[in-house]
């Protein structure tokens, strides 16, 4: 007598199959094709995880730039002014501080400057 496994079994795809719910076609329902789909998603999930990081340090840059030449700096002098001053701010608050209080960036860049 063989031990069929069904239930291990019909779990297993359900698992797949529901995390393929939303696709179009036969990845939705076809097990083949919607198990490659499944693999497939989670690559580009984990892909979009690391670019995610990427592209908001980059937008943290760039605002972070156009604040500074405002008050006649360039983004590199600007940074490399506060590293001198000694200021751990880091690009995430200082592109927060250059939209919402642009006073207070005004002070880190006449700190910059002073360094």
């Amino acid at each position: 007598m063989r031990v069929k496994g069904g239930i291990v079994h019909t779990r297993r795809r359900r698992k797949i199959l529901k995390q393929a719910k939303g696709f179009r076609g036969k990845r939705k329902n076809c097990w083949r094709i919607a198990k490659q789909s499944v693999i497939k998603a989670r690559l580009h999930m984990y892909i979009s995880r690391k670019l995610r990081k990427r592209n908001m340090r980059r937008l943290w840059q760039i605002r972070i730039g156009a604040a500074a030449r405002r008050h006649g700096l360039s983004y590199s002098k600007f940074m490399g002014g506060l590293r001198k001053a000694g200021v751990e701010i880091n690009r995430k608050i200082l592109a927060d501080l250059a939209i919402r209080d642009p006073e207070a960036f005004a002070k880190l860049c006449e700190l910059s400057k002073s360094a």
